[in-house]
């Protein structure tokens, strides 16, 4: 198996092997993280594969995938490890029928009793693992501030047991649906690129390669109505994951092509708001249409 690529053109076949399609610039800044090497931040909307990319380095490099899924709230014990203290409270009661050894006590915040959380096992696989921390605008800015730190030096203090520091970095792919603006200094510390929609063109290989038992000419007929439905004022644009979706819908279906009974039997896969619904339906006859 490939440990690095030699170029961004290997980089973008090994991924394409793997399922995904990056363009050049995709590539390119996949490539450069890989190389230097930097964290990168994938920023983009809903849908558009920021953390399939990170899950697809992982599967064509034969790396770990560690994933930290950010959200409102998330703290540094999380993020970092925590102390089994079920297991410590076990050892208390062994050791309370039992003469106490001298350092016993100590010995309850022993490796044996670590719960290793994504960022600890981060620094200690090292280059043998792919970081994603996925969604990063969802947590606070304290938190922003705590994983700045870390991937500064990727090394961790654990007071009880010492310092643990990476002999190589592992490669980090932050994501971010921009629900806030990230603070400059975390985008400075990080390769940057921005995924968007793909050109219709790009969209149906997409579906032809993630779907392969999805005829042309029906991933055609979805990806129009999906850029349709994108020029729609709608409060969640389908990514191209429901793309996906809604093409491997219909294909198991048995449809043919997309009409306006299918689209309405099939919004489900492609639509997840009400509101949204009511106004995708108004317009199904234009979303469907072939001009």
């Amino acid at each position: 198996m490939v440990q690095h690529p030699g170029s961004v053109g290997q980089l973008a076949d090994l991924l394409r092997q793997g399922g995904y399609l990056a363009d050049r610039g995709l590539a390119t800044a996949l490539y450069l993280s890989m190389s230097l090497p930097r964290p990168i931040l994938l920023e983009g909307e809903v849908g558009v594969g920021k953390t399939e990319a990170a899950k697809v380095l992982a599967s064509v490099f034969g790396r770990r995938l560690i994933r930290l899924q950010c959200y409102e709230g998330i703290d540094t014990n999380q993020a970092l490890y925590e102390w089994d203290y079920a297991r410590q409270m076990l050892q208390i009661r062994a050791l309370s029928e039992h003469q106490v050894a001298e350092g016993a006590v100590d010995q309850l915040f022993g490796p044996k009793f670590l719960l290793e959380r994504p960022l600890l096992a981060a620094v200690r696989a090292g280059d043998q693992a792919v970081l994603l921390i996925d969604e990063v605008d969802r947590a606070d800015d304290e938190f922003e501030a705590f994983l700045l730190e870390v991937l500064s030096d990727f090394q961790i203090s654990i007071p009880e047991i010492g310092t643990v520091r990476a002999a190589s970095p592992p490669l980090v792919v932050l994501t971010s649906n921009r629900t806030r603006e990230l603070h400059d200094a975390l985008k400075r510390r990080c390769l940057y690129h921005w995924i968007g929609y793909p050109p219709a063109a790009r969209e149906v290989e997409i579906v032809l390669v993630r779907a392969p038992g999805v005829a042309e000419k029906l991933a055609q007929s979805v990806v129009s109505a999906v850029n349709r439905l994108r020029e729609l004022d709608l409060a969640k644009p389908p990514g191209v994951a429901e793309t996906i979706d809604w093409a491997r819908t219909l294909d198991f279906l048995g449809a043919a092509e997309l009409g306006p009974q299918a689209a309405e039997d099939t919004l489900g896969a492609v639509v997840k708001e009400r509101d949204d619904l009511e106004l995708v339906r108004e317009h199904l006859e234009e979303i469907t249409s072939g001009g």
